[in-house]
């Protein structure tokens, strides 16, 4: 079967193009390169010794995603192509709306109503939640940033474009905080410029790329004044897109529209996050305490419970082994 993969080159997508490769699946990598490098098509051919299909192609563009439905037959889609930092959504939110929604726009206008297709979401969709951990039928609240928004307004996309399209299979899934790197250290999360995200910082600021991590606030209503999240191996995220792709192909789904939850269910603080990065890894970071950061949710951590029970996936890595991971991608790095 041949899938579709957007964001082929990006952190999640290259990780699940690997995965799907080595499933036997044929998969077609799209990608703009607007944050990604070249460099990491080659990595996956190396990991996997297969030589998938590459379009660089931008999804906002009408025509360049007409062409590239009549230049292939897609059984399925996982969508990735997504721009997916909440601090650069809060500055630039007109970017995320064109993109993130456009994009998906653009695609279900050419696919076949009898794809399967998988959504790349996030638990951003559920705001600041009431209780934890997070169950799929808590009401989902006003976003804390436009990227967030995005989101929720991709979901509602989807589930009426199911509505009106019975034999079409969509599987969204809301993921937690991914982190870690391949097990081969070929690829992992590098994000072109200056780091978003936690961890990409956190190695770069313990090898020496960057002087110093800021800790956005440590006066939130925490056991110790920092944000929890749920933070999840990069590679249990690749199989899990992979396994609910599976579902869907053997028509295991009840529904045509599904969501779930994609986490470990439990929550770390950043302040935990950073020390067992240093315990495990043997090293001292350089951090301080900043001020808050404008969109960022206080606790989010996942009930994986449904997923559990319907798809009967559960994560096979722990957050060691995440931060592991991600010390020994960033210590190659260096050598490149």
């Amino acid at each position: 079967m041949q899938i579709l993969v957007t964001g082929g080159l990006g952190y999640i997508g290259s990780h699940t193009s690997v995965e799907l490769i080595s499933k036997g699946f044929d998969v077609v990598i799209v990608d703009d390169l607007s944050n990604s490098k070249l460099n990491v098509f080659d990595k996956i051919k190396k990991i996997t010794g297969k030589n998938p299909n590459l379009e660089i192609k931008d999804l906002k563009n009408k025509s360049e995603v007409k062409k590239l439905f009549s230049d292939y037959r897609f059984d399925g889609i996982i969508h990735f192509a997504a721009h997916k930092s909440v601090n650069e959504s809060v500055n630039f939110p007109e970017k995320y709306y064109k993109n993130n929604i456009g994009s998906l726009e653009n695609l279900l206008e050419n696919i076949d109503e009898k794809m399967h297709f998988i959504f790349s979401s996030s638990c951003t969709v559920y705001g600041q939640a009431d209780k934890m951990p997070i169950k799929e039928d808590f009401p989902i609240k006003k976003s804390e940033s436009p990227y967030g928004e995005t989101k929720q307004i991709c979901e509602s996309i989807l589930k009426k474009f199911c509505d009106n399209n019975p034999n079409f299979n969509n599987i969204t899934l809301r993921y937690f905080n991914p982190i870690g790197a391949h097990s081969s250290g070929l690829i992992g999360e590098l994000p072109l410029g200056k780091p978003e995200n936690l961890v990409p910082f956190l190695t770069q600021t313990a090898i020496g790329k960057r002087d110093q991590l800021i800790v956005f606030g440590d006066d939130y209503n925490t056991p110790d004044g920092t944000c929890i999240r749920d933070y999840i191996h990069i590679e249990d995220l690749a199989d899990v897109h992979v396994s609910c792709l599976e579902y869907s192909i053997q028509k295991k789904n009840k529904k045509n529209y599904e969501f779930y939850n994609v986490g470990t269910g439990e929550g770390l603080s950043v302040l935990e996050l950073i020390n067992l990065f240093e315990k495990v890894n043997n090293v001292k970071v350089n951090y301080k305490i900043g001020k808050r950061r404008k969109g960022d949710v206080i606790i989010a951590f996942a009930d994986v419970s449904k997923i559990k029970q319907n798809i009967g996936w559960v994560c096979k890595h722990s957050v060691d082994d995440a931060l592991k991971s991600s010390w020994f991608w960033e210590k190659n790095l260096r050598d490149e």
